[in-house]
C-alpha cells in the first residue's frame, strides 16, 4: 500500500509537467495537454462551422483567434489539430524573421508539417493528400475511393503520371505544371522523397540534385513560393482543406511598428483566389485591441469570423485539476477522497471570487499550492531545550530543521532545507524549461539547412542582442541576399563585423553571395567579415570559389564551419524569444509570463548561450574548456545531466530518488541511470544535495538540496 502523502513526497509536482510554453504543435506530444473537453467548446464549435464551409465549396475562410494571455490559444491550435486531422490536413506557421521572406516562409513551414505523420496514421499528411487527390480515386455517392490499380499504373511512368494530372487538372492553371507534377510523382519514390520535399519546401538544391529531379531552377522567389503553395489549393478541391495555423504574431519582427503584413498576406490569398485553406490567425486580445485600428479596413473584411477565447468556469478549472493529478491518484492505495486532493474547490473560489479564471492561471494556482502541501508532509520535529534558548518564529511553508535526536534518542527523518530563494528558484526552472526546449530542438532538426539563411540570420540576431552587443544591423549586403547577412559595432573599437550565414548548396547562388561579399568589403561596410558556412565553396576552377580565396586567404576575414548543435541553442533561444513576445513564456515560481527584457536578462546570468561554440568562434563569449578526453572517443558529456540534477531538485524542494532518476534518463535517453545514480552521489559527496532518509531501502529514499 502506498498513500497519497508518499507518492506526493517522491514525485514531480504534476503541475511543472504542464508545458505552458506554447509552440509548433508538431514538436509536442501528440496527445494535448491538459484535455478538458467543455473547454473552449463553443470556440471550437465555431471553427468547425467554418471548416465544414471550406469542405462544403472549397473558398478559403479566415478565422482570427483572440483571447487574453494565458486563454489557451496555442493549446486550442493542437486541440484543433487532434480533433479534425481526419478531415483536414494541418500546417503550424511560426513568425517570419523577414518581410521580404513571407511566402517562402510560408511555404516551407507548411511543407515541414505535411511531412509530419498525423496520430493513428502510417503515411505523412503529403502522401495521405497525394493519394487522395481525385485524380487517383474513383467516387461513389457514399465516399471516395483510393484507386491503387490506377495508383501502380502512373508510379510506373513519370511522363504518363505527369500527363494523367495535366489533363485531371487542366482548367485550374496550374502553376509550372511540368515540374509540378514531376516532383509529384519523385515523392512516390522513397528514395527520392527526401529530395523532392527539399524542392517544394523551397530549399536551395546543388545542380546536381536538381538533375536527379529534373528541374532547373528552385523556388527562390516570393512569386514563386505563393504559386506553388496556391498549386496545393488549386488541386485539391475536391480533397480534405488545408488548415494554416499562423501563431504568436504579435511576435513578428516588425509587429510593434507595421501589424499589416500577416492580413496583406490573408488578403492576397483571398484575392487570387487560392482555394481550399482554412486560415486561423492567433494574437493575443489586447495586442488586438492596440493594433486593430492600425490595419486597413479592406484587410479587416477578409477576416471572415472573430473567435474570443472567453474564460472557464471553477468547474472547468477543477476538471483541470483532476486531470493534472489523476496520474498520481492511480497508483495510491487506499485512494483519496476528493479527485483534487491535496487542493480543494475552496482554494478557486477564495483566489477567484468572481467565478471566472484563465486556464493558465489555473494550473499555476495548483502547482503554488500543490507544493505548500507537499512540504508539509515532512513535519517539522518539537524544537529542543538548550540553557539559552532562543525565540524562533517558523514559518510553516518553509521547513528547516537538521537532522536531529530527539530526547528520547530516536533518529527523525531529516527535513529538507527551506525553498532556495527566488532567484535562484527561478534560474533553475529557466534552466529546465532550456533543457527542455533543447532537447526537443535536437529531435526536430537533423541538420543545418531545414532552417533557411534568413532564419538563421534571424536567430543570430536575437541572442547578440541578448549578450548586448551594440549597433546590431541586419541586410549588410544589398541585393536579393540581403537577408542573409548582418553587422554589428566590436566592442571597445570603432569597426563595424559582417555576418554573413548561407548555406544555399548551388553553387551558382554562392558565386553571388561571393559577389555581394566583395561589394560589402569594397564600400568598406564592415572591417571584419565572418561567413559562416557549413556547406562546400566548391573547386578553384569555379567563380564563387575564386573569389572566396580572395576574401578569405591570408586576410582579416573569417570562414567559420558551424556545428549542428550551436544551431539547436541558437533555435532554442528564438523559440523563447517568440513565446515572451506572444506573453506565453510562463515561470511557475514566477507565477506568470515574462517578458523578453527578463528573459534577456535570465539567459545572461544563467550564461547558457557562453556554450555555444559559432558564439566563441565569432569572439562574443570567450571559449570553454572541452571535456577532458578519458580515452573513449564517444565519452558523453555529464555536465548538463548534472545540472538537470540540482536543477530538478531545487524547484521540487525534495523528491524521491528513483523519480530523479528516471526523470534524467528521459531527459537524456544517452545516459545511463547508473551513470545518473553515480551523479547523484558525486553531488553528496560535493554536498550540493543529501539524502533525506539514508538508511531506506532506495526505492523509499528523498532527496533534497543541502542547507
Amino acid at each position: 500500500m502506498t498513500s497519497i502523502d508518499d507518492i506526493i513526497k517522491r514525485e514531480v509536482n504534476p503541475f511543472d509537467l504542464v508545458n505552458l510554453k506554447s509552440g509548433n504543435f508538431w514538436s509536442e506530444n501528440q496527445e494535448s495537454e491538459s484535455v478538458v473537453e467543455s473547454i473552449h467548446q463553443e470556440a471550437i464549435r465555431e471553427i468547425e462551422e467554418l471548416l465544414d464551409l471550406v469542405e462544403q465549396d472549397h473558398r478559403t475562410r479566415t478565422v482570427l483567434l483572440t483571447g487574453d494571455s494565458g486563454s489557451g490559444k496555442s493549446y486550442l491550435l493542437a486541440r484543433l489539430k487532434l480533433k479534425f486531422n481526419s478531415r483536414a490536413f494541418f500546417a503550424y506557421i511560426t513568425p517570419w524573421p523577414d518581410n521580404d521572406y513571407i511566402w517562402r516562409h510560408i511555404l516551407r513551414y507548411t511543407v515541414d508539417s505535411l511531412i509530419q505523420i498525423p496520430k493513428g496514421q502510417q503515411e505523412s499528411q503529403l502522401i495521405l493528400w497525394l493519394k487522395s487527390l481525385s485524380a487517383f480515386t474513383k467516387q461513389s455517392l457514399k465516399k471516395r475511393i483510393f484507386n491503387n490499380s490506377l495508383w501502380e499504373l502512373l508510379l510506373s511512368d513519370r511522363q504518363n503520371f505527369i500527363k494523367e494530372l495535366k489533363k485531371t487538372y487542366k482548367q485550374v492553371g496550374i502553376y509550372n505544371p511540368d515540374i509540378f507534377f514531376g516532383i509529384l510523382h519523385d515523392l512516390t519514390d522513397p528514395e527520392l522523397y527526401p529530395l523532392a520535399c527539399e524542392w517544394l519546401r523551397g530549399d536551395d538544391l546543388s545542380e546536381e540534385s536538381m538533375a536527379i529531379l529534373k528541374v532547373k531552377h528552385c523556388i527562390n522567389s516570393e512569386d514563386a513560393a505563393k504559386n506553388v503553395l496556391a498549386n496545393f489549393g488549386k488541386i485539391s478541391t475536391d480533397n480534405q482543406p488545408i488548415v494554416l495555423c499562423f501563431d504568436q504574431v504579435e511576435s513578428q519582427a516588425t509587429w510593434e511598428s507595421n501589424p499589416q503584413p500577416i492580413f496583406n498576406i490573408n488578403t492576397t490569398i483571398h484575392n487570387d483566389n487560392l482555394r481550399n485553406f482554412l486560415i486561423i490567425i492567433s494574437i493575443v486580445q489586447a495586442e488586438w485591441r492596440l493594433k486593430s485600428c492600425r490595419i486597413l479596413q479592406s484587410d479587416k473584411a477578409r477576416v471572415d469570423k472573430q473567435v474570443i477565447l472567453k474564460p472557464i468556469n471553477l468547474n472547468q478549472a477543477e476538471s483541470l485539476w483532476i486531470y493534472r493529478l489523476n496520474s498520481l491518484h492511480q497508483i495510491a492505495n487506499p485512494k483519496p477522497d476528493s479527485p483534487i486532493f491535496p487542493l480543494d474547490k475552496e482554494l478557486l473560489e477564495k483566489n477567484f471570487p468572481g467565478g471566472k479564471t484563465l486556464p493558465r492561471n489555473t494550473l499555476i494556482l495548483g502547482r503554488y499550492e500543490y507544493q505548500k502541501y507537499k512540504l508539509s508532509t515532512i513535519p517539522t520535529p518539537p524544537p529542543i531545550k538548550t540553557p539559552h534558548p532562543k525565540t524562533e518564529v517558523i514559518d510553516p511553508r518553509t521547513v528547516s530543521i537538521p537532522l536531529v535526536t530527539t530526547p528520547e534518542g530516536t533518529r527523525k527523518i531529516s527535513p529538507p532545507p527551506p525553498p532556495p530563494d527566488n532567484i535562484e528558484q527561478v534560474q533553475a526552472e529557466f534552466q529546465l524549461l532550456w533543457q527542455k526546449e533543447y532537447k526537443k530542438n535536437q529531435d526536430k532538426y537533423s541538420k543545418i539547412s531545414l532552417l533557411s539563411s534568413p532564419d538563421l540570420i534571424a536567430m543570430l540576431q536575437q541572442t547578440l542582442i541578448a549578450l548586448q552587443i551594440q549597433e546590431i544591423k541586419l541586410k549588410l549586403l544589398r541585393g536579393n541576399y540581403a537577408s542573409y547577412s548582418l553587422s554589428y559595432q566590436e566592442s571597445g573599437k570603432k569597426e563595424r563585423v559582417g555576418i554573413v550565414w548561407t548555406e544555399d548548396a548551388s553553387m551558382a547562388n554562392f558565386f553571388h553571395v561571393m559577389n555581394a561579399c566583395q561589394r560589402a568589403i569594397q564600400q568598406n561596410l564592415c572591417h571584419t567579415l565572418y561567413l559562416i558556412r557549413l556547406g562546400g565553396v566548391g573547386t578553384s576552377k569555379l567563380a564563387g570559389n575564386q573569389i572566396y580565396q580572395q576574401i578569405f586567404t591570408h586576410t582579416n576575414h573569417h570562414h567559420i564551419r558551424p556545428n549542428l548543435t550551436s544551431v539547436h541553442y541558437l533555435v532554442t533561444y528564438q523559440n523563447l524569444v517568440n513565446s515572451a513576445l506572444s506573453q506565453e513564456l510562463v515561470l511557475t515560481s514566477q507565477r506568470r509570463a515574462i517578458n523578453l527584457q527578463e528573459l534577456q536578462s535570465l539567459i545572461r546570468q544563467s550564461k547558457i548561450l557562453h556554450k555555444c561554440t559559432l558564439l566563441q568562434d565569432l569572439g562574443i563569449v570567450a571559449k570553454q574548456e572541452p571535456v577532458k578526453d578519458t580515452g573513449s572517443s564517444k565519452k558523453e558529456d555529464l555536465r548538463p545531466v548534472k545540472d538537470f540534477l540540482v536543477n530538478l531538485v531545487k524547484t521540487q524542494s525534495f523528491m524521491g530518488v528513483p523519480t530523479l532518476i528516471k526523470n534524467s534518463v528521459e531527459q537524456f535517453p544517452n545516459v545511463k541511470a547508473n551513470d545518473v545514480q553515480l551523479l547523484i552521489e558525486l553531488l553528496c559527496q560535493e554536498k550540493k544535495v543529501k539524502i533525506i532518509n539514508p538508511k531506506a531501502k532506495l526505492q523509499d529514499q528523498l532527496i533534497c538540496l543541502v542547507a
